[in-house]
């Protein structure tokens, strides 16, 4: 490989991983208010805690579903 391609690699790697890091802060931040509201507002916690269940049963689900091949 030649230095500029390379060096395009990495900046390709680098960009693709910002991408990520922006997704699981946006999930940070939304489960931060869901708690932030939970705590502030006792009435809606019963709520929250359904929608987090029901969003963890879906990944586990998902998690255990075998990947289909191409």
């Amino acid at each position: 490989m030649t230095v500029i391609g390379t060096i395009l690699w990495k900046i390709r790697f680098w960009v693709e991983d910002r991408k990520a890091q922006d997704l699981i802060e946006y999930a940070l931040m939304a489960g931060f208010v869901a708690t932030a509201a939970g705590a502030i507002m006792p009435g809606v916690s019963s709520n929250i805690s359904k929608i987090f269940s029901k969003v963890g049963s879906v990944m586990s689900y998902a998690a255990s579903e075998p990947v289909s091949g191409s």
